[in-house]
This record gives C-alpha cells, structure tokens and sequence, in this order.
C-alpha cells in the first residue's frame, strides 16, 4: 500500500475541493479507459485511451536526433553517438554538481486519437554507470496553444550518479505535472490535450564511451468519464498464471529510508513478482548490499531501484516500469485497460497485470484492510470469473494469494470516483496499470498487445 503522503493522498484531496467548489479536478490517475491501439493496427479504435510507443528502427528514423545513433539488432535502440554538447547539471537531491556530455532524441508530433486529458509517458532503458536519462514531454491543446517542455523523470538504473527523480511545481495555465502524469486541471472546463511529443536526452560522464541504450519511449493519453460505478463484464474462460508471491508486510521495518520500509512497497514488490515470473532475477552481485539474513532480498532491492527521491516513495509508476525493463529483453509500459475482460485475454495468453486501486476495507471483501492507493498483481480467473490476485499486503508469502470478487474488484479498479471513510470525494484510479512482457512475444501474445495499443 502506499504510504499515508502519497501524492496519490494529496490530489484526492485536491479533487474533493474542487467537487465541493461545483467542478471536477483531475488526479494522478484519475481515469477509466477503453483500449486504444495506434494507426495500422488490426484493432478497432477505441474511445478513451490512446497508446504510442517509440521501439523500432523505423520509429527511430521518424523523430530528430541531435548526437543520437541507431543501435540496430532485434531489439533496436538509441545510443550516444557524438555528443551534442556538455552541461552541468546539479542534483537537487545530493547538491553535487558534475558535468555531462548529452545528446537528444525528440519524437514526431504525435496527434491522440482522443483529445486527452492525461497523459503518462513510460520508457525502457539500459544505463550503465556514469550514464542516465532525462524524459521529457510537451503537448498541444485544442487551441492551438502548446505546453511547455515537462520533465517526466530523470532516470538511472542505479542510484550512484545521480538521485532518481520526479520534478515538482511543473504547470502551466491549464495543466500540472503529478509526479508521473500530466493532467488538466479542470477537466470540466474542456481542455484537452490533442497531441503530444517526447525528447530524450542522453548523459554520459564527459570523454566516456558508455552510453544509455534506449529500446522504448512513449506515452498514453486518455479522457475518461467521472463514476462512482462502471459497467459489469461477463466471465470469460478461467485461468492461473504460477506467478511467484511476495509479501511486502515481511520487510516493515527494513530500509526505512526508502518509503518506510515495506509498509509501502506494494509497487515494487508485485514488479518483482512479475520480473520473477518471465524467468529473470537481480544476480548475487546486485544484491550484495542488502542485510544478510533477510527474507527475498530481491523485494528489497526492488524498492531501492524504483524509488523516486523527489516524491519519497517507490510508487512511481514509470519507474516501476523501467525497473522491469532493466532485465534481460523485458519490456514494460504503463497503460489504461477499459474492463476485466481486457486483463483476461492478456492473462489467457500468459500475461499477468499489475493494477492500481483504492478502496475502503468494506469495498472489497477478504481484503481485510482498505487503502487510499495499492498495487496488487491479477494473475488469474476463476470458472466463477472472480479474480485471482498476488496481493502483497499479505502477512506472508503464503498467505499472498488472495480471490476477490469480480464485480467489487473490477469497480474499485476502474472507477473515477469514490468515497472515503468521512464520506468526501476521492479519486479513484481509473483503470491504470503496469504490463511486462519479454521480447519477441509468442504470435498469441503479439495479438493482443497489439490489439491493445502496447505492440
């Protein structure tokens, strides 16, 4: 679960002012969405989300490098190739100023198949030491008028040369950054986001020959409707991936300074379970500064390597992603699905979900506690369509398979809206979840990624 000053905390606040002030106010992820999938895809459009990732040559190709390269392979990226220049770059975090070579990478407009009123960039990267990446993203409202250029994260696999971080107090007159997501601020006004571009810049120590790889880059975009309530899916067939199961309550205590320890892991801990689950896991060696003696270190080294130090917490949703796709040939990307039925066809073709929900303890039975911001990993369906889920808010790791029922689960998932204990009005996360899968998918695992936008 996530600690009790999230920033997740904070907008839901922000959002019952607004409500009580006659307007609705936009959250980290405040949003419910359909599946989207980008031009040429096989599948219909879709109303509500809209995907665009970056990852191959001919992506590449379609955006301006300045000091970039193509690095070709099955799995294309983009390297430093000459420098574009150098820059200082003092971290807020540690106050210690060093030089950097650079060189940057921005993406084609990308015009949303929906005017948005949110949109989260995700990427998947290598950065060996000496090395980093910044994230960056501008947008273009209906009017014509265009966002200034916002940093999405300053990212790095480690955290030796520069603090991981989110960057605060970005805004213009229609929109803020929220750690990970831009969003309008009254969506009620009609605003809306009708395109968007990325810029990647690449850092190297100055005279080194390391550089970043970056294999993806993209974004979603979305506009979703305000409710309490969303639409009841039918079953479809059951099925249970053998997902390994995590506790995140066995580490209260451990490693404070990130998060509070394991009170608040729940992000990365169902990011592990799944890394786990593909096959791969951090060596010996990364794990060698973790207290001997404690249970599955490899949690604990996953809270420090998703750990934003601008937000204080380990629930960043893109840098769980990129996290994920630190391990060999992972991809992963942050997204919105529209129902239950959407995570059915990805666990049919052996795909697990990590979701994002709040609810109070009554709103979801046998979960036994309620949360203001929690991830759980769905890794199955039941003949009766209920869901079958790694919970890590579990007393152990036994006890971490849980089975909620369909119709709560699928509505504290998906719904905008809700009611805390004092009956104010809070956001709900609308849907939002992490999917990580390995490189070259089976055909039936291509199907439906692409159906939804993420191939």
């Amino acid at each position: 679960m996530t600690s009790p000053t999230s920033r997740r905390t904070v907008l839901t606040a922000a959002l019952a002012a607004a409500a009580s002030a006659g307007t609705v106010a936009s959250s980290a992820a405040p949003a419910s969405a359909a599946p989207s999938s980008p031009a040429g895809s096989s599948a219909p459009p879709a109303a509500l989300v809209d995907n665009r990732f970056w990852h191959t040559c001919t992506d590449w190709r379609c955006g301006t490098g300045d000091g970039t390269r193509i690095l070709p392979g099955v799995r294309p990226g983009l390297v430093i190739a000459a420098p574009a220049g150098r820059t200082d770059h003092t971290d807020p975090h540690t106050g210690e100023t060093a030089a950097w070579d650079y060189a940057t990478w921005t993406s084609p407009v990308h015009r949303c198949a929906v005017p948005a009123t949110e949109v989260i960039a995700s990427w998947n990267a290598r950065t060996p030491a000496g090395t980093w990446i910044q994230v960056e993203l501008s947008g273009r409202y209906a009017d014509g008028t265009a966002t200034p250029w916002f940093v999405m994260g300053r990212w790095a696999a480690g955290d030796g040369d520069i603090r991981r971080t989110s960057v605060d107090d970005q805004g213009d007159p229609h929109s803020s950054v929220w750690t990970d997501t831009l969003a309008v601020d009254d969506p009620a006004s009609g605003v809306r986001l009708v395109s968007f571009r990325l810029r990647l810049t690449l850092y190297r120590a100055p005279g080194s020959r390391l550089t970043p790889t970056v294999w993806r880059v993209g974004a979603m975009a979305s506009d979703v409707p305000d409710r309490f309530t969303v639409p009841e899916t039918a079953p479809g067939p059951a099925r249970e991936l053998p997902v390994p199961r995590y506790s995140q309550n066995i580490h209260i205590g451990q490693y404070p300074e990130y998060d509070n320890g394991g009170e608040a892991w729940c992000s990365p801990t169902s990011s592990q379970m799944i890394i786990e689950y593909w096959g791969r896991k951090p060596t010996a060696e990364d794990l060698a500064w973790v207290k001997p003696g404690l249970p599955d270190p490899q949690v604990c080294h996953a809270a420090r390597n998703t750990y934003d130090y601008q937000y204080g917490g380990c629930g960043n949703w893109p840098f769980n992603a990129a996290y994920a796709a630190t391990y060999r040939d992972m991809n992963a990307v942050v997204t919105r699905l529209g129902s239950l039925t959407d995570v059915e066809r990805l666990v049919r073709a052996g795909i697990p979900v990590i979701t994002s929900q709040s609810f109070l303890k009554e709103e979801l039975t046998g979960a036994g506690y309620g949360t203001s911001g929690h991830l759980m990993t769905v890794i199955g369906f039941t003949p009766e369509g209920d869901v079958v889920a790694n919970d890590p808010a579990s007393p152990d790791n036994d006890a971490v398979r849980r089975v909620y029922r369909r119709r709560e689960f699928e509505n504290i998932w998906l719904r905008t809206k809700r009611y805390d204990a004092e009956g104010k009005v809070r956001s709900g996360t609308g849907g939002v979840c992490y999917v990580y899968w390995p490189d070259r998918p089976t055909p039936s695992r291509q199907r439906v990624l692409r159906s939804l936008g993420l191939l």
